[in-house]
């Protein structure tokens, strides 16, 4: 059964965990797509920890090359990923290390209502500005989660290619063999992962909604869900990719029976 966040951090230590935001804080500045802009942090320190960390709990590391599509499938993954909320600080961060992997996936929230609380907290000049930056936001995952799929299907196309080389030829040492197959592994779990947490981001947006019309009902709900809706018409395909199968969901959307991989 999978671990919930609240799991995880009651059975490690929040002193260690919160240590490791602060030593990701060096990487929270933001570039394109919300990334961390380059340092040493982001481009040397914190992926050495993630690859130790990650082989340490069993999970695909590989050594090669990023090909500029999987090195862009990357790019994409990272807001889809992040809490929808920038008010969500520690979550963010804690999405952070896990995308980064230096801490497992479990450890991201699994709250749905926190996105509703980031939402209400801050002052707006008018309740017709949460609608607005909910339906901004759903619209935004919208948009984001084709370009995903589409880059995903090139990726899973040059994997499968991969492979058929690896079976076929002789002249490819061992250890090029071991860290091709741990590539196609961590793209599969990257999918995989970002069609979890969209779902979740679904949710957040859905329970958002509801208690906004609770709250204070509006016409401008209607917009905000049908960008919601939108939404969810992306999820479906992106959901349901041609998987080669290394985590046993084959496409399917099913919850991957090994751990999620990402690798950023």
């Amino acid at each position: 059964m999978r671990k919930t966040g609240s799991d995880f951090f009651a059975s490690h230590s929040v002193a260690t965990i919160a240590a490791l935001c602060l030593l990701f804080a060096g990487c929270s500045t933001t570039g394109d797509l919300g990334r961390p802009r380059p340092n040493i942090i982001a481009d040397k320190i914190a992926p050495a920890i993630g690859d130790w960390s990650a082989r340490f709990r069993g999970e695909a590391s590989s050594w090669s090359h990023l090909t500029d599509d999987e090195e862009q499938l990357r790019a994409r993954a990272w807001r889809l990923v992040l809490p929808a909320h920038e008010r969500s600080h520690f979550d963010r961060e804690v999405s952070k290390l896990a995308h980064a992997r230096i801490l497992p996936v479990e450890a991201q929230s699994n709250d749905v209502s926190a996105y509703y609380r980031a939402l209400t907290s801050g002052s707006f000049a008018s309740q017709a500005s949460r609608y607005n930056r909910l339906g901004e936001d759903a619209n935004g995952d919208r948009l984001l989660l084709g370009q995903f799929r589409a880059n995903a299907l090139r990726v899973i196309n040059a994997d499968r290619a991969r492979l058929r080389v690896l079976d076929a030829s002789q002249q490819v040492p061992p250890e090029q063999r071991d860290s091709a197959a741990q590539r196609v592994a961590e793209n599969e779990g990257l999918m995989l992962g970002v069609c979890e947490r969209a779902r979740f981001r679904l949710k957040s947006y859905r329970y958002s909604l509801d208690n906004l019309v609770v709250e204070m009902p509006s016409r401008e709900a209607i917009r905000a869900e049908r960008a919601i809706m939108g939404m969810e018409s992306e999820i479906g395909p992106t959901c349901n990719l041609p998987l080669i199968g290394v985590f046993g969901g084959k496409g399917e959307g099913a919850p991957p029976r090994a751990p999620v991989v990402y690798k950023g």
